[in-house]
């Protein structure tokens, strides 16, 4: 049994790419898939790990990117193989960025109107926080918000917030005193409350 494995998966790694991509879309048997994807997998490992920077998170997209293409392949006529499973990998990866900066914003936000007093703006941006509409009204806003900050105040922000970055690392990228990371993080966070406030009432 483990001889007939072998020899089959043998055969396999002898097609080339254009006959395992026809077989699949005739057959839709995911091994042809399978197969020219094991030859790739390096490839969009490493375009994962380029652009997100953690491997546990480029593995789990690599797979995502596997599950993808086994739908895609039945539809989508390829001809550049390699070419095109590098762009779906770095639309991917892309998409997932975008996911997890517009969760950095939402948690940012969340941690301005924690410091909020008001009642009416803490009920627009938690008490209805579920609807996907309003939702992306809020951060809008807050990326707006965001934009009429002085530079200083803009860039400590979106290093600190948006980019996870420790206040040492704010400092050591931007050459500003440690004191005034902390300073310019702070003060932006109460503009943004007061910005939010504004555009809220």
């Amino acid at each position: 049994m483990l001889q007939l494995l072998f020899n089959r998966s043998k055969k396999l790694s002898d097609l080339s790419d254009e006959v395992l991509l026809s077989e699949y879309k005739r057959s839709g048997d995911s091994k042809y898939a399978g197969e020219i994807f094991k030859r790739y997998a390096h490839l969009v490992l490493g375009v994962c790990m380029k652009y997100l920077k953690n491997m546990d998170e480029a593995q789990d997209t690599t797979m995502i990117v596997f599950e993808k293409i086994l739908d895609e392949l039945r539809q989508t006529d390829v001809q550049h193989f390699k070419s095109w499973l590098y762009m779906v990998a770095k639309n991917q990866c892309l998409m997932h960025i975008r996911k997890q900066k517009r969760h950095d914003i939402v948690e940012l936000k969340t941690e301005v109107d924690e410091n909020d007093e008001s009642a009416s703006m803490e009920n627009v941006a938690i008490g209805h926080l579920d609807d996907v509409d309003l939702k992306e009204i809020q951060l809008q806003q807050l990326e707006e918000g965001i934009k009429t900050l002085n530079p200083e105040q803009q860039e400590c922000i979106s290093l600190f917030y948006l980019q996870d970055k420790s206040y040492v690392e704010v400092a050591e990228i931007t050459g500003y005193d440690l004191n005034k990371v902390k300073s310019y993080i702070q003060n932006g966070k109460r503009n943004l409350k007061i910005y939010l406030e504004k555009r809220n009432v």
